[in-house]
């Protein structure tokens, strides 16, 4: 047996959650007061009050309780970063060049701030690791931003990297003077 077939296919690592339960708890009495000024300040129709309430309640869905509902995946052959069901990140693992923890400090929430090459896919400020690239990628859920650095975190930082270093160990060494792919040689 080779050392892939022994490794489960999937490994599942939770990130913070204080961030995404306090967003929630703020969006659910915002959309309350709203709601509640609608219909008793200004006498909305019930189909506005209602409308309002459907689409606070799919953003409240959405960027609230989808964040709490997702873990980071550590597949044979990829790391999936997901944040909630707006951000997904799936990387081939040789495309990465290096994880190390992070030292520095990071905005909670998905963020890309300009000039500086760099996502933060947080919810927690401990247990943040740096993941880097060999080439950048752009990421539509940050308008497109191309980075090379995307800094997360996990709950369990060692247990992460001590997995991610058995995948990367298991897969395949590649060889830059192989045989021709047609078996011509």
């Amino acid at each position: 047996m080779d050392g892939l077939s022994t490794l489960p296919r999937r490994r599942e690592f939770a990130f913070g959650r204080s961030f995404f339960l306090q967003r929630l708890l703020l969006f659910s009495v915002l959309v309350a007061g709203v709601l509640v000024v609608l219909g008793l300040q200004f006498a909305a129709p019930g189909a506005w009050i209602a409308a309002f309430g459907v689409l606070f309640g799919v953003f409240i869905v959405v960027w609230g309780i989808s964040p709490l509902l997702t873990t980071h995946w550590l597949t044979t052959t990829r790391l999936i970063l997901r944040q909630g069901w707006y951000f997904r990140a799936a990387i081939p693992m040789r495309e990465i060049e290096s994880v190390s923890r992070f030292e520095g400090d990071a905005p909670l929430g998905l963020r890309a701030p300009l000039g500086q090459r760099r996502l933060y896919a947080t919810g927690s400020k401990v247990g943040l690791l740096s993941l880097k690239l060999h080439q950048p990628r752009r990421f539509w859920a940050v308008l497109g931003v191309e980075v090379d650095e995307i800094v997360f975190d996990v709950e369990s930082p060692d247990q992460f990297l001590e997995a991610l270093s058995g995948r990367q160990a298991s897969l395949a060494p590649v060889e830059p003077k192989r045989p021709d792919p047609y078996l011509r040689d």
